[in-house]
């Protein structure tokens, strides 16, 4: 499970320069190198990332609990 605290600090971080670390945290490799090449889309993306990072914890721990749930269930059969 993904800490919310943890992804917030990174993006922080990010916006003073390290961009893109709350995506290689959340899995998203692809979209962590694009924030890192472009700097967090010059900013804006990084910005955006603060109000939404929240969302985005959420939904990562939403979909690791239901891969579980269905491993689970398939071992279970």
């Amino acid at each position: 499970m993904k800490s919310k605290g943890t992804a917030y600090i990174l993006c922080i971080i990010g916006f003073f320069g390290i961009a893109g670390l709350q995506h290689f945290y959340l899995g998203k490799i692809l979209k962590g190198l694009l924030w890192f090449f472009t700097l967090g889309f010059f900013g804006l993306g990084t910005i955006i990332d603060l109000f939404t990072m929240g969302s985005q914890v959420d939904n990562y721990n939403t979909k690791k609990e239901l891969e579980t749930i269905r491993a689970n269930a398939l071992a279970n059969k």
